[in-house]
C-alpha cells in the first residue's frame, strides 16, 4: 500500500474524487451510509485485494445473503476519497499508518473494520541477485507517499544497506539517514510506478500488491523482504466513520477472515500475500 501521497494538494484530490465518481457511478444508493438497502461496492486494489473480495463474491458471499460488488482503482487516494464521499460503502487497500496519515492531512473520517492480510515490501532487481550485490552510487527506487517511503527505508536499514536516525517514524525520509555506506542515490516515484523503473534503476522497493501485479513473486523475487512478524502493515477492510454496524459491511468482515479465504490466500499467493487472521 503512495499510501497517501505527497501528491494530495487540493487539485489532485478533486482530479482523484471526480475519478472515483465516474468509476463507481453517481447515485450514492450504493455506499454503507445509504442504509442496509442494494449492494455493497467496495472500492479496492487490483492485486491481491480485488481478488480476495471476487473470490468472497463468487464462492461466499450468496449463502450469506450478501450483495457485493468490487470497482477496482490503481491508486491509493481514490479508494478513500470515495468511500469518504459515499460513492462506495468500503475499501479494501491500506494499512494503518497509511489510513492515519490519510485521514490527517485530508480531514477524512475513514476506520478500519477487519484486518485481512499482509503484502510484504521487498527488494528488487533485474540487474543483481543480492542486496549486498549493489555498488557505491546505485540508485534504488522507492515509493514517494508518506508512508511507505519510510517504510522502504525501513526495509533497507532491517537489512544493513542504510542507517535511519535513532527514533524516525512513519514520515521518514532520506533525509532521516544517518549512515549510507554504499552512498546509494534514491529516485523517489509514486508507489504503482516502482516496479516499472526496474530496467531504468538499479533496484526498487516495491508494495507486495504493485510486485504481484507486475508478475513478481515476493516470496521468490525479492531480494530482502520485510518480516511478518510483529509487522503493523497489515491490509483490512475500512469504511466511513459511522457505518461499521452496516449488515453487510459486517457480512463483509466475516467472511474476509473465514477458513475458506485463509485457504484461498494460501493457495493463491503461496506466501506472497500472508492472511493475518
Amino acid at each position: 500500500m503512495r499510501n497517501t501521497a505527497k501528491i494530495t494538494t487540493a487539485v489532485l484530490a478533486a482530479g482523484a474524487l471526480t475519478f472515483g465518481l465516474s468509476a463507481c457511478g453517481s447515485g450514492k444508493s450504493s455506499s454503507a451510509s445509504s442504509g442496509s438497502d442494494g449492494p455493497l461496492v467496495v472500492a479496492a486494489s487490483p492485486t491481491p485485494h480485488a481478488e480476495i473480495l471476487n473470490f468472497v463474491k463468487d464462492n461466499l458471499a450468496k449463502k450469506a445473503g450478501l450483495d457485493l460488488q468490487v470497482k477496482e482503482f490503481t491508486d491509493y487516494v481514490t479508494p478513500n476519497t470515495a468511500t469518504e464521499d459515499g460513492s462506495v460503502g468500503a475499501n479494501y487497500f491500506q494499512n494503518q499508518p497509511y489510513l492515519d496519515d490519510f485521514n490527517k492531512k485530508n480531514g477524512t473520517h475513514i476506520v478500519p473494520v477487519v484486518t485481512v492480510h499482509l503484502e510484504p515490501l521487498g527488494l528488487y532487481s533485474h540487474k543483481i541477485k543480492k542486496a549486498d550485490e549493489l555498488k557505491s552510487g546505485a540508485t534504488v527506487a522507492i515509493p514517494n507517499d508518506t508512508v511507505n517511503e519510510a517504510r522502504a527505508l525501513k526495509l533497507l536499514d532491517a537489512n544493513g544497506l542504510i542507517t535511519l536516525k535513532s527514533g524516525v517514524g512513519n514520515e521518514a525520509t532520506p533525509r532521516d539517514i544517518s549512515k549510507n555506506p554504499k552512498n546509494l542515490k534514491f529516485k523517489e516515484l509514486e508507489a504503482a510506478q516502482t516496479p516499472r523503473s526496474l530496467d531504468d534503476v538499479d533496484a526498487a522497493v516495491i508494495n507486495g500488491n504493485y510486485a504481484i501485479s507486475s508478475g513478481l513473486k515476493p516470496a521468490k523475487d525479492a531480494l530482502v523482504l520485510e518480516s511478518a512478524k510483529n509487522n503493523p502493515y497489515g491490509n483490512f477492510l475500512a469504511v466511513k466513520k459511522g457505518d461499521e454496524d452496516d449488515p453487510r459491511v459486517k457480512k463483509l468482515a466475516k467472511l474476509l477472515v473465514s477458513p475458506e479465504v485463509k485457504k484461498f490466500i494460501e493457495d493463491k499467493y503461496q506466501g506472497s500475500v500472508i492472511a493475518s487472521f
